[in-house]
Order: structure tokens, then sequence, then C-alpha cells
């Protein structure tokens, strides 16, 4: 990654605060509003500082000894069982392995590979062309799998390995990444932390196929945004989150 990142200073803990207005951006309501310094961040003309919480080792460690214990259990606990109920699923729905396996950049944009449930038919593009709306390769099993957010939970052997995190910014296609490096200031600066499983922008509401660069610049600032004010706390409020709106709540 190319950019230059020059230090612009610490501030406090952002807030989140539930609007029951419908986003500007995706439509959808209520969403959640970034109080503080988020403005800051949406302002292009700034440059997000080099030294950030999870540089520190002790952040990191904290967070690493979470992200074990958490994605243990789930995997003893639900992915022992889940795992091949979701097998036969996808094996009776299209020809293929379970799992799509796929490079990724992880933190400092080394390459890893990500794990997830086969939700397409085997094509050529599945590793240049990101999944569209009403996309033909998605298979009957596979748009089940994405309606409910189940073909990532393999994902979670990749967070005990150590590639990716619980909660962090979500891991792009390594063709979205060189593509997107050129076109969006700053943008590398979201690998400056371990992608996560889910992250702050997927909570509020960008998730699904990206329309516009404008959208893709939104999900951007709020990668930056998280890897500027990682704390314990945010990462309790984007998992509480999570699992509401996975459940529907």
């Amino acid at each position: 990654m190319k950019k230059e990142l020059n230090p612009a200073g610490f501030s406090s803990i952002p807030k989140l605060k539930l609007i029951n207005e419908a986003d500007p951006l995706t439509g959808t309501a209520p969403y959640f509003h970034l109080q503080h310094e988020f403005a800051e961040i949406l302002n292009f003309n700034t440059t997000p500082f080099l030294i950030q919480p999870l540089d520190k080792g002790f952040n990191r460690a904290l967070k690493r000894a979470v992200d074990i214990f958490l994605s243990a259990i789930f995997i003893l606990a639900v992915l022992s069982w889940l795992i091949p109920l979701i097998a036969v699923i996808i094996k009776l729905s299209s020809r293929g392995p379970v799992f799509f396996l796929q490079k990724r950049n992880k933190r400092n944009g080394e390459l890893f590979t990500c794990i997830k449930f086969r939700s397409m038919y085997k094509n050529a593009d599945a590793d240049i062309l990101a999944a569209r709306k009403n996309d033909k390769r998605i298979t009957p099993a596979g748009r089940f799998l994405r309606s409910y957010y189940l073909d990532e939970l393999p994902q979670f052997f990749n967070v005990l390995w150590g590639d990716m995190s619980i909660i962090g910014p979500r891991p792009h296609m390594v063709s979205d990444n060189i593509k997107f490096d050129e076109l969006i200031r700053n943008y590398a600066f979201r690998h400056k932390v371990k992608p996560g499983i889910t992250g702050l922008a997927q909570v509020l509401g960008y998730i699904g196929p990206v329309e516009s660069l404008q959208k893709m610049e939104a999900r951007v600032n709020m990668d930056i945004f998280y890897t500027r004010h990682w704390s314990p706390k945010l990462d309790i409020v984007i998992l509480y989150r999570t699992i509401c709106k996975t459940l529907g709540m």
C-alpha cells in the first residue's frame, strides 16, 4: 500500500447514538450515528495519525486473548454441529466444495487464506468480481446463508489461527484493495489492525454490494474511525449490535 500516514493526534472515545431516521447513504432506519469527531474523519483533508491504540502491546494482547476465548467457545459449541449440517445443505444445492478459500489482506497488508462457506457456483470470476444484487452465481443455499450471514462463520477459525479478529474492518478481496487504494485517500490505513468478522461499518448498515465509490468511502471512513478509536468498550458495543442484528432484534 502506497500512502504515507502522518500524525494528527488522539481524541476521546466516540459515542454511538441510535437515530430513528433513514440513513442518507443506505436509506435504512434506524441507524447509529457517531458523535464527536466522526465529522472530522469525513473530511478528506484530515490525515489519520500514525499511532493508534492497537499499536500498544498490552491492547493487542488483550484483544487477542478475547478472540481466542470467544472463537474457541463458538467453534466447540456451535460450529462443531453446524458445519456438518450446512455442508449437507451446500452439497444438495450444487456441486463443489463446502468451503470457499480466498486470499485476503490482513494486518499490515500481508496475505492470508480467508475461509467461508461456499455460496456460489464455481466460476472464473470469484476472485475478481464481488457478489452483486441478484447475482446469478449465487446458489439457492448460498442466498440463504448470505441472508443470515452464515457463510462468514468459518472465519472463526481464521480468528483462532490469528489472521483475523472477531471485531475489525471487513477484509476485502485483494483486487478491490488494489483498486480502492488508488481511489480513496488513506484506504490502506484500515490494514493497521486485523480484519474482522464484523465491524463498525457493518453494524452501521454498510453491508452488501458496494454500488458507488461514495459508499465505499463511507465504509473506509468507519474502518479508519475504528482503528483510531479502538477500545474494549467499542468492541463490546459492536459485538452486541452484531448479535442483535443477526437475531433480528
